[in-house]
């Protein structure tokens, strides 16, 4: 295997070396074939993706990863031409009449390492972003949703060449190999203490890299905010592919005063989204759906009081003690801490004593608050009466914060992720600049105020 990936890069590399700018035609050709593999077989990636999960709504399948796939390289089309165009920057009155531009030139080769939670998503929308700079790439998708996978590797195959796009299939030893690999750009999206290991790994080619973690993404609710509307959108959030979304509320803070309330609205809204296990999607394994249960084992028996409508709709947790599992680590699943405190002053201190979450949530429409929340808080997003939608702009970028992540794409922001923004100077035929080079003059020096 280490033969293989090796002999695959150097490929990849020749590729690569041979076309370092590949003209707007070819980059917009390789975004539709990616369109064109995810939209003809639609039926193979739901039911490759079913099997990953046990069970999973086809709905959402189509929602969150063929749709969020097809829309993001249709954004991508769209703009490309301009993004790729060279612009121009101011110069200082001392250097005129020189001219100076950037230019996005492509990085070579970018490597993805993608998550099992959204196997075809989270795996082709990095590598849309890198087409479009004009990369050829490698692919390492989870071993944890191994029929995705396999698709992935015979669908890639019939598509495109090995020298464009090449996917690696494997486990934990395959992975780690793979990040030692030389990229131009390493993308890895999974879980905060995997992702240092990758930058370990990328830290010894210099790669840089662009890690997409998650962390426990608060929602505050704040006394003005319309209680049932917030509960609705919290559910839905929470409710999407079983909790198992890297951006999904972990916890909800709310006034203490009101937390009754909110605990009945979010009730509510759970058994309006979440009547039965028809359209639930399960864990993506025993090991996990274990870890979920328990988690929510460990609250009841320290007197938590739990809400639960059913083994797969989310699972209310009043007041849990911090000290707890379901307090301490991301939970990726369904159980979710209803927690209250005395203002939103405690509420913001709460969240600014823990990582910087992925994303705030934050319901209310005070401007006063929703600004304070922006000045004195840090996340890798801030949205207000909406959960997980901010993900679905192409024009924001995505990505974490401290413990949350390293760098972000989507769209132009990820364009210019995967791009060399190099920088370019045009010295004019006849210059003043050349006054500068020694001899020093004495009025030269005066006239720049150097002395």
């Amino acid at each position: 295997m280490t033969r293989d990936l090796t002999g695959d890069f150097q490929t990849q590399r020749q590729a690569a070396d041979q076309m370092p700018y590949p003209t707007l035609t070819v980059r917009r050709d390789r975004l539709a074939r990616l369109a064109r593999m995810t939209k003809h077989h639609q039926l193979e990636i739901i039911r490759a993706i079913q099997t990953d999960f046990g069970q999973r709504s086809d709905v959402e399948i189509r929602m969150a990863e063929i749709n969020a796939v097809l829309h993001a390289i249709r954004h991508t089309r769209l703009h490309l031409w301009h993004w790729m165009r060279p612009w121009s920057v101011s110069m200082p009155w001392r250097l005129t009449p020189a001219r100076a531009r950037i230019a996005p030139q492509p990085l070579g080769i970018v490597g993805v390492i993608s998550p099992w939670n959204y196997p075809w998503s989270l795996a082709l929308m990095p590598i849309v972003d890198a087409f479009a700079a004009g990369n050829v790439v490698m692919l390492k998708p989870s071993e944890h949703s191994p029929a995705t996978s396999n698709l992935l590797q015979r669908l890639v195959a019939q598509y495109f060449t090995l020298e464009e796009f090449k996917v690696v299939e494997g486990g934990v030893e395959v992975a780690r190999r793979f990040s030692e690999l030389p990229f131009d750009h390493l993308v890895f999206t999974g879980s905060t203490a995997v992702g240092r290991q990758v930058a370990q790994a990328a830290a010894v080619n210099l790669t840089p890299v662009t890690l997409e973690l998650g962390g426990k993404s608060p929602a505050i609710v704040a006394g003005d905010a319309d209680f049932d509307k917030a509960a609705t959108d919290i559910i839905f959030g929470k409710g999407m592919n079983g909790g198992q979304t890297c951006i999904a509320p972990d916890y909800v803070l709310v006034e203490s005063r009101h937390i009754s309330a909110v605990v009945k609205a979010l009730s509510e809204a759970i058994q309006r989204q979440r009547p039965d296990d028809h359209a639930a999607t399960h864990a993506i394994n025993a090991a996990h759906q274990q870890r979920l249960d328990a988690m929510l084992q460990e609250a009841h028996d320290h007197g938590c009081r739990i809400i639960d409508h059913g083994p797969h709709a989310p699972a209310l947790v009043i007041d849990p003690h911090r000290e707890l599992q379901v307090m301490r680590e991301e939970i990726f699943g369904r159980c979710l801490p209803v927690i209250g405190v005395s203002d939103m002053s405690a509420a913001i201190r709460y969240v600014n004593a823990r990582p910087h979450p992925l994303a705030l949530y934050a319901f209310t429409h005070d401007k006063g608050l929703q600004q304070q929340l922006l000045q004195t808080t840090r996340s890798g997003a801030l949205v207000s009466n909406a959960t997980l939608l901010h993900h679905a702009v192409p024009s924001l970028p995505f990505g974490g914060v401290g413990e949350s992540g390293m760098g972000a794409y989507h769209g132009r922001h990820g364009f210019e992720r995967f791009s060399h923004l190099r920088g370019i100077f045009y010295q004019a035929k006849r210059s003043a600049s050349r006054m500068l080079y020694p001899p020093y003059r004495r009025w030269l020096i005066k006239l720049l105020g150097l002395g």
